[in-house]
This record gives C-alpha cells, sequence and structure tokens, in this order.
C-alpha cells in the first residue's frame, strides 16, 4: 500500500500576474494531512494546573471541572497525570492509562488552592510525567495552566523559554493557558511558539471547559508533526514577507518549522514575493521543499516533497481572475500579524503608530471590498476598537491579552472558532442613551458565546440566527440596544446596524451594566469599606464567603512553628512579609478576600484593611 502523503498547494491571489511588471505578489501555501478515518494516535498528556492563592474560589472551581471534562473525553489508550503546583510542586495523579475515570475525577474534585506560583516546578514536573510513556506511537503534551507570574523556581522568561524549545526537540510539546488577566501573556506565548504548541487566553471562568475541549479536540486530530518547509526563490525573486506561526531554522531563515498539522485543518503560509521584470508565459518562482512526520496504519512515517511554484504572466485583461479565497485567507493572516505589531509598538510609546497601522489595515480591506465578507467586517471592528483603546490610552492588561491571543490564534490556526474571542467591555457602552422602549426602532440583544460578544435581532421580522455587524465598543453581555434599523449584506449573509444606536431598559427591569466592571467584565464586587485597619469578625464563621477574589486581594493563613501568621498570595505582594490581620479570625489554610493590604509604617509589613471575606474552595 502506498504511504499517504501531504497534499500541497500554492495559489496567487491573482489568475495571471502582471507581464513586463517588477513588484510584489503574494502567494498562498496550503499543507493539509491526509484523512486517518477512525485512526488515531493515543495522547500522552499531562495537566499542570495552578493552584496558588488567586486560582481558589471561582477560578479553581472551573478548571477543575474542565479537567473532569478532560478525563471524560480520554480513553484506556491514553495516559493522563495531574500535577498541582503553587509555591510547592504535587502530583496528584501519576502516569497512568485512563482506565477508572469516575476515581479519576473524585481526585480532581478534592483539589484546593494556597500559596505562590512556582510555575517552572510544576511544569518541569508535567513533563517529566509525560516522559514516562513518550513515543513516535502517541501524541506527548503537557497542558500547563496558570493565572499568576511566576514568582517562585526558575523565573526567567529566557531560560523557561529556551527550556520548552529544548523539551519539543525531545518529543514533548507544551501548550499554555492563561486563566484571568493575572498571568504574562509574553511568557506563555514565547513557551508555546518555542515548544510548537498552543496558547489560549481563558478570559471567563465558564469558559475554561470550551478551551480544554478545543485542545483535546486537536491532540485527538494530529496527522502530521514536524512539518519542515523550507523555501528557494528562483534567480531574481525574493521572498519579503512571511505570514504565519512559525519558527525559523538557525541554519537559514527561509527553512521554518511550521509544527503539528491537523486533521481536515489546513496549515497556511502566507508569502509576498518580490519579483523581477519577466515576460509573459508561464514561469517558475519558488521551490517549496517539505518534510513532515506522517501516521500510517498504526506507523509513523516520514514524508518529503517538493512543489514548485508557477505562475502565468500576461498582459492586464478583463479575464483575470482574483482568488476569492486566498484573498481572504490572505487577508486574516495580515490581520492577525498587523494585530502583533500594533501590541508591540504600544508596548515601547509608539501607540499613535500603532493605532495607525490598525486603521491603516482596515482601509485597507474596505478599498478590498473584503467587508462584505462577515469574518472580516467582524475584524475590522476588533482592529477599530483596539485602534481607539489604544488612542485613548485605554489599552489596558485585558484589552492586551484579548489582542495578542487573537493574533496567535490567527497566526497559528485556519479556524475561525477560536478566533476573535475578548469579552472585554468598554465604557463607550455606558455613554449611549437609554431609552424606555423600542419606539418604532429594531431591538437586539448582546450574547456570549464561544468567548466571543454576539449580537442578535430580537425584533420580529429580522432572522435571529443572523450575525450583525455591530460596534465593538458598545458590546456587553446581556445588554439590549435599540437600532433605526438593519440592513442586509451584499449577499445577505449578515446584517448592518443602519441610524443610531440607544440602549434599553424597561421599566421595572434591572439595568446589566450596573455591576460592569470595565475591562474586566461583570461580577467584579467592590467593596465600599473605607480603608482602615478592618474591624474583626468574631469567628471564621461568622464571616461572609464568595467564590471569587475579584476585586479584592488573596490572603492565607499558614502555620509558623506555634503561631498563625496571615501572608499575601496574590502577585505584586512581598509573600514573606507579616500581615496586621485580626487575630479571631484566623485559620490555618483557610482563603480570604481583603480589600485593601497597605504597607504598615514600618515599611516591611501590611496592614489588612476594609471588609474581609472568606473564599470559598470548590466542592
Amino acid at each position: 500500500m502506498t504511504p499517504p502523503t501531504l497534499t500541497t498547494d500554492a495559489r496567487f491571489t491573482q489568475s495571471t500576474l502582471m507581464e513586463h511588471l517588477a513588484g510584489p505578489a503574494d502567494v498562498l501555501l496550503r499543507f493539509r494531512a491526509p484523512s486517518r478515518a477512525a485512526q488515531r494516535r493515543p495522547v500522552n498528556l499531562s495537566l499542570v494546573i495552578d493552584v496558588s492563592g488567586s486560582m481558589g474560589g471561582a477560578p479553581l472551581r472551573h478548571a477543575v471541572h474542565a479537567a473532569q471534562s478532560v478525563v471524560d473525553a480520554l480513553d484506556e489508550h491514553d495516559f493522563l497525570s495531574v500535577v498541582l503546583y503553587d509555591d510547592s510542586v504535587h502530583t496528584l495523579i501519576p502516569p497512568a492509562r485512563v482506565t477508572d475515570k469516575a476515581g479519576l475525577k473524585t481526585r480532581l474534585s478534592g483539589i484546593r488552592a494556597g500559596g505562590l506560583t512556582n510555575l517552572s516546578g510544576g511544569w518541569l514536573k508535567g513533563i517529566e510525567h509525560v516522559k514516562a510513556n513518550a513515543s513516535a506511537d502517541v501524541v506527548s503534551r503537557v497542558l500547563l495552566l496558570t493565572d499568576g507570574q511566576a514568582n517562585v523556581g526558575i523565573t526567567d522568561e529566557r531560560v523557561l523559554t529556551k527550556t520548552a524549545a529544548q523539551q519539543a526537540e525531545q518529543g514533548v510539546t507544551t501548550t499554555t493557558l492563561g486563566f484571568g488577566n493575572g498571568f504574562n501573556e509574553d511568557l506563555l506565548i514565547g513557551m508555546a511558539r518555542a515548544a510548537g504548541g498552543n496558547f489560549y487566553f481563558i478570559q471567563s471562568v465558564d469558559d475554561a471547559a470550551d478551551v480544554f475541549g478545543f485542545e483535546l479536540q486537536t491532540l485527538k486530530a494530529v496527522a502530521a508533526q514536524n512539518l519542515s518547509v523550507t523555501l528557494q526563490p528562483a534567480p531574481g525573486v525574493n521572498v519579503t514577507e512571511v505570514l504565519g506561526l512559525h519558527r525559523p531554522s538557525p541554519a537559514s531563515p527561509l527553512t521554518l518549522d511550521l509544527g503539528d498539522v491537523y486533521e481536515d485543518e489546513d496549515k497556511l503560509l502566507g508569502l509576498k514575493l518580490s519579483l523581477p521584470d519577466l515576460p509573459g508565459g508561464p514561469h517558475p518562482l519558488l521551490t517549496v521543499t517539505y518534510a513532515a512526520n506522517l501516521l500510517s496504519d498504526g506507523a509513523i512515517t516520514q514524508d518529503r516533497g517538493a512543489l514548485v511554484v508557477t505562475a502565468p504572466f500576461g498582459p492586464l485583461t478583463a479575464d483575470v481572475e482574483t482568488d476569492t479565497e486566498v484573498t481572504l485567507d490572505l487577508a486574516r493572516l495580515r490581520i492577525a500579524r498587523a494585530k502583533e505589531d500594533a501590541v508591540a509598538l504600544a508596548d515601547s510609546g509608539r501607540g499613535a503608530e500603532g493605532e495607525q497601522l490598525l486603521r491603516g489595515v482596515v482601509t485597507a480591506l474596505q478599498q478590498a471590498g473584503l467587508h462584505e465578507h462577515f469574518d472580516i467586517a467582524e475584524e475590522i471592528e476588533q482592529l477599530q476598537h483596539y485602534a481607539t483603546r489604544i488612542a485613548s490610552g485605554a489599552f489596558d492588561n485585558a484589552s492586551r491579552k484579548e489582542l495578542v491571543d487573537q493574533s496567535f490564534q490567527g497566526l497559528a490556526r485556519s479556524r475561525s472558532d477560536m478566533s476573535g474571542r475578548g469579552v472585554t467591555v468598554d465604557t463607550a457602552v455606558l455613554n449611549l442613551g437609554v431609552v424606555q422602549d423600542t419606539g418604532s426602532g429594531v431591538e437586539l440583544e448582546c450574547v456570549r458565546q464561544g468567548g466571543k460578544l454576539r449580537v442578535r435581532a430580537v425584533s420580529d421580522g429580522f432572522d435571529p440566527g443572523r450575525n450583525i455587524q455591530f460596534p465593538r465598543a458598545l458590546r456587553a453581555d446581556g445588554v439590549h440596544y435599540v437600532v433605526d434599523g438593519l440592513e442586509s449584506s451584499a449577499d445577505g449573509s449578515f446584517y448592518r446596524v443602519t441610524g443610531d444606536i440607544r440602549r434599553i431598559v424597561r421599566p421595572g427591569e434591572a439595568d446589566p451594566l450596573q455591576n460592569l466592571s470595565v475591562g474586566g467584565g461583570y461580577g467584579a464586587r467592590r467593596s465600599a469599606a473605607r480603608a482602615g485597619v478592618t474591624k474583626a469578625a468574631k469567628t471564621v464563621a461568622d464571616l461572609e464567603t464568595t467564590d471569587s477574589s475579584d476585586g479584592g486581594i488573596l490572603v492565607q493563613c499558614v502555620k509558623e512553628g506555634s503561631k498563625l501568621r496571615a501572608r499575601v498570595v496574590q502577585d505584586g505582594y512581598e509573600p514573606d512579609w507579616n500581615m496586621r490581620f485580626p487575630r479571631s479570625i484566623r485559620e490555618e489554610g483557610t482563603l480570604y478576600v481583603v480589600d485593601t493590604v497597605a504597607t504598615a509604617p514600618d515599611g516591611k509589613s501590611y496592614i489588612a484593611s476594609g471588609e474581609i471575606r472568606k473564599l470559598v474552595q470548590p466542592s
């Protein structure tokens, strides 16, 4: 039987390139793995879960639920281990085949939070467990989840990133998952890119299971690994731009490591070529050689091949056609790269240039008529939204994380379900006029779906399942709007808003924006307690409870000799400083949410101020 091979394809944006015109040309390379039917390699997986204090409550509860859903999705052919880490590292589930699912889920349900963040220790232990069963016959991966900064163990980003690359060379890939707004996205993305894995921003706690499920689906769909591509331009041709998530080889900048290829999902690589003056007729412009490891009949085979990229040249005529699919794919890649570049400009204090870059992309997309495609229309709203935030100085932590996540997903994958994710709320929605009835307008509702904010029609006469192009800065989960009208796009696939936009809050209804936490979603509790030494409750049982640390500082009581000490277990604070904290409510191992933690006059201890609540752990 002939072993399967990768399918390779190269297409230009136009059916014919201009003769005798030196200049740029865009080409899209597409790699696709053969279908494996029901065949898949077993998964060799280690879940490495941050259980530091800041994960306590709702975040950890949802992380545990997500981990349990992973157990449900595996079978007896797969290997699983689970590592927990705070300031110490603990193997909750040693590496073994997934046979007793109920028992594994019960052990996961007992996870509790507390301590600091020894990210490196937990991650390296997970790698150790995966290596115990690593082979060419299984897909080996570590899923590293954290909500904070690496502040114990190895904390140097360069060391961790370099180690991720080294471990990938030994067959263990790392995928990183950032939870909430406290993690270091540059570190997690750097590790994922160096290791050839994926990165995800889990922005809301109830989004965790979906993201875990997406990554597990990805692992099960691995059909080819270690795809390496070498580009050899023809004489006079230069490669001036490479679009995709790749790692250049140290030996040659035109040898690219593209990582894994997934079944039924194209691996895309966009190129801009600089062409010389060429006469009419077909001309070879580029030779693409590639190699990858494929699964075939339960064995791993190496597939090698070459593709000569040839294009026809001729005069400009009316029958020159534009390849819409290629144009859209290249546009998505350029949008993702522009987002990455805009973040870098904003970080370096060149926000005006970052804004101009994003707005320039919007103009180019509109001039090309691509705004008539809904996914590009959505990207236009995203680009305008982040350009405005950068220009106004409102490019905050959550916005940055959204933008780098969107960039990563856009460059790494050719799927739409993980692109454009983000649920932060802009202050612009607060400035909308408010009405009490729809009048002659059309009512819309904003809902959260798959980590995205979508707007749907509520009024009769409109398709509630059809997407609506709506300003990203005005979207907030649960909000209802009134607009003057809706018009269909050119192809009738989605609506556009016409006229003014107002919010509608009917008499007797609660305003969904009343508990808005701008930049961080809803539900962030803000106490009105005044600063100062907190008044003590009589016992821990008298404390109000909460399942979230949003809006407060995490504190934990630990035993030191014969004394119970209160310690801050949150990034940005000294973990060893003593704290003035009510003795009557000190209980070993208990986590508390404190409104304010201030530095004491001695400059080397803390004072707990405002309200203190007890953090309720997952049950």
